[in-house]
């Protein structure tokens, strides 16, 4: 790192420094009015969501901003320093103006805020690390980079699987992607029984069951660079595959019993059978605490009656982890919820009905979407469906722990979907660098342009802070903590997915409109990512801004 890039990297560690200390009284000032007797007050911070919610973007950002400056070491390629210091010129931007907000709102002194917008460091790091001239100079680092940035440095087992999942996606998955979007098909055999084969279902499950994951620890960043390489070639027809085996397959070595874990540990590992994730309900959306679904005790097992929306891969599936009501006492919320393993049929089409033996139905419609098409998500109706007293994961010491043995994924799956999206913004950055070279517009390819290079330089600076952040959080996860920071990473990583690819977008012009460009599959693809794994609203205020108060308060956080 040279002398200007190593000033510029002390100037933005002093005003991070200084934004951490004004973001910690925030936080420590909107615990103190949502709390009551030293607790969070549920009615409190219901009052209190839009501060919540801007808390939460603010502690996004700012996190980001560290993680990609303190991982930058002295050797640091100079197009990792200069990307670092882009994104963190403009998230500090972003979140001084969010403080500001907050400050006024919580009636807090805007003093610290105005001392550091004064500092000459302030001045100095926007003009040099995130003005025209800087981000010129970084777009055409970007340009050549191929859209390898962020973090690159793996041990030998990661970086392997990292270039061979690459390399089939690139080689496999992309070239059916188009098709498969286009024409609103369910994923192939062509793909699936391949990644049967290289063990992508079986990425969370311990060796001793079939998977590739260590019998005595977890690891998270082999399934964020696996999930990350795949969702490149497409998010719908390959990069989601591993979210529904990750979330049931932690539910099960969480609560199942030893009997369950041998049984369907294996199966999922194999990819055979194929699961689905049956939460969302028609009036609840991300209110699992309110979920209706009904099981009533018979002989034997379960009847459920109810419905279940956005499943997604529910028809292809052979087995369905649903959340299910177990206890009629509504006023139990959570507790009352148990999960139940529906075993049924492979279907291929876009709508299916299944009719048991004893005459139980289980029907689906597949949801029309405007992108994420290929696992397709269902509407599903249970008419008194039967589920055997074996597939209540934990029997009878299970039930009632639904929503706890649900959480159990959860984490996992945040984590993931943060991988997509890194995936989903670097297939953009790399489509729209191998446009702007080749388009030419005014006698000049368009890369040559400023205000081309400043997008590729913010572009780059975005997919290389989430992918640090999402690489670290990773880690974090695999030593049993990180809870509020996987949330954090996917609040920050979908809603980035979206930006990048609207620029990816926006450079290839009106190609980028036409359905024959991947770029605008990204684009719509992107879109879900905010909405899926916990909307990103129910996230910054139920998961992230509740913890971040918690904190502030010094009292352990609560499950979510």
């Amino acid at each position: 790192m040279d002398d200007a890039r190593q000033q510029q990297a002390a100037s933005a560690h002093r005003v991070l420094a200084a934004l951490r200390a004004s973001f910690d009284a925030a936080a420590a000032a909107l615990a103190a009015r949502c709390s009551e007797g030293g607790k969070l007050n549920a009615r409190k911070l219901d009052a209190e969501q839009v501060p919540s919610f801007e808390l939460a973007w603010a502690g996004a950002e700012l996190l980001a901003a560290e993680t990609g400056m303190a991982a930058l070491q002295a050797d640091a390629p100079a197009v990792a320093v200069d990307l670092a210091l882009i994104f963190c010129v403009e998230a500090a931007t972003a979140v001084v103006a969010r403080l500001e907000t907050l400050y006024l709102e919580l009636g807090l002194s805007l003093a610290p805020l105005r001392e550091l917008q004064s500092q000459p460091a302030w001045d100095g790091l926007r003009r040099d690390a995130g003005g025209a001239r800087a981000l010129e100079a970084a777009g055409r680092a970007v340009a050549l980079s191929d859209g390898e940035v962020g973090p690159t440095e793996l041990d030998e087992p990661h970086a392997l699987a990292q270039e061979a999942f690459r390399r089939f996606s690139a080689e496999v998955v992309a070239p059916q992607a188009e098709a498969i979007h286009r024409d609103d098909l369910t994923i192939p055999e062509s793909l699936l029984q391949p990644l049967r084969e290289m063990g992508v279902f079986g990425l969370a499950i311990p060796e001793k069951f079939g998977g590739s994951s260590p019998d005595d620890r977890e690891d998270t960043l082999l399934m964020v660079v696996v999930t990350e390489a795949l969702s490149e070639g497409s998010l719908a027809a390959a990069g989601s595959l591993i979210t529904r085996p990750e979330i049931l397959s932690r539910a099960l070595m969480a609560g199942g019993t030893d009997a369950q874990k041998a049984e369907w540990l294996p199966k999922l590992a194999a990819g055979n059978p194929l699961c689905a994730i049956a939460i969302t309900e028609p009036d609840y959306g991300s209110d699992v605490a309110g979920l209706a679904l009904k099981g009533v005790r018979v002989d034997g097992g379960w009847r459920l009656t109810g419905a279940k929306t956005w499943c997604t891969f529910a028809g292809k599936a052979g087995v369905l982890m649903v959340v299910t009501r177990t206890d009629p006492d509504r006023s139990l919320g959570h507790k009352g919820l148990s999960l139940l393993l529906v075993e049924k049929p492979s279907y291929e089409g876009h709508d299916f009905e299944y009719v048991q033996d004893g005459g139980g139905t289980l029907a689906g419609r597949a949801i029309p979407t405007i992108g994420y098409r290929g696992m397709h998500s269902f509407d599903l109706s249970f008419e008194n469906f039967f589920v055997p007293d074996a597939n209540v994961v934990g029997g009878e010491a299970g039930l009632g722990k639904g929503f706890y043995l649900t959480m159990a994924g959860m984490v996992g799956g945040r984590m993931q979907t943060a991988a997509r999206a890194c995936g989903v913004m670097r297939a953009a950055l790399r489509a729209a660098i191998r446009y702007t070279g080749d388009r030419k517009v005014f006698g000049s390819a368009l890369a040559e342009f400023p205000l081309t290079l400043a997008k590729l330089a913010r572009m780059g600076a975005r997919l290389a802070a989430c992918r640090q952040l999402a690489y670290s959080v990773a880690r974090l996860v695999d030593t049993g903590a990180g809870r509020m920071e996987a949330s954090l990473v996917k609040l920050l990583a979908c809603r980035s997915a979206e930006l990048v690819t609207r620029e990816a977008l926006q450079l290839h012009g009106g190609m980028g409109y036409a359905e024959e460009t991947a770029v605008s599959r990204y684009f719509v693809d992107a879109r879900v990512l905010s909405i899926f794994e916990g909307a990103e609203e129910t996230l910054a205020l139920k998961v992230v801004a509740r913890s971040l108060m918690e904190r502030a308060l010094g009292i352990a956080p609560s499950g979510a």
